[in-house]
């Protein structure tokens, strides 16, 4: 079995109040060259937990490299909560009451089956431009998940890595 110690939290990047499924996000990701769904789950709007792309098998959802040097798809769990933009097509946290209740229940449970040492959005994985050891909001490549994580989950992590 391999390590899993990160989770990243994704959005879907479609407006508020857009149902898909995980069938739907695999479509979409076989159309741009993926073998399969690039996440390991997918938090439906009505807080529905669909599995995506087995744990087993590395992910596609986060290639950029964390501390330890290794892309992230390959020691990580992608999650995915369907929404992300306005109503307008802007970046903003659109979970609905139940995604919020399950994202919580899904890192929580995943925190305690596997040896978690960082929960991230995939905005915080953006490279750290100005070398100050953080990754701070004029540096995100993208707003995904459109929430801050680190912070929503920070009660999460059981280990503690030190920085630099």
């Amino acid at each position: 079995m391999k390590t899993i110690d990160a989770i990243i939290i994704h959005c879907s990047a479609t407006r508020a109040g857009q149902d898909l499924r995980a069938k739907d996000i695999d479509r979409m990701h076989r159309a741009r060259g993926f073998n399969q769904i690039g996440y390991n789950f997918i938090v439906d709007l009505d807080g529905i937990v669909e599995n995506g792309r087995p744990l087993g098998i590395d992910g596609a959802h986060c290639n950029t490299k964390g501390f330890s040097k290794s892309s992230y798809n390959k020691h990580s769990v992608g999650i995915c909560y369907i929404g992300g933009l306005d109503a307008s097509g802007k970046p903003a946290d659109t979970r609905t009451p139940a995604q919020r209740t399950a994202l919580r229940e899904l890192v929580a449970k995943l925190c305690k089956e596997y040896p978690i040492i960082e929960v991230l959005g995939h905005r915080d994985t953006s490279p750290d431009l100005d070398s100050s050891g953080e990754v701070e909001p004029k540096e995100y490549i993208k707003a995904c998940p459109c929430f801050d994580v680190r912070s929503e989950f920070s009660n999460f992590l059981r280990n503690t890595v030190i920085r630099p």
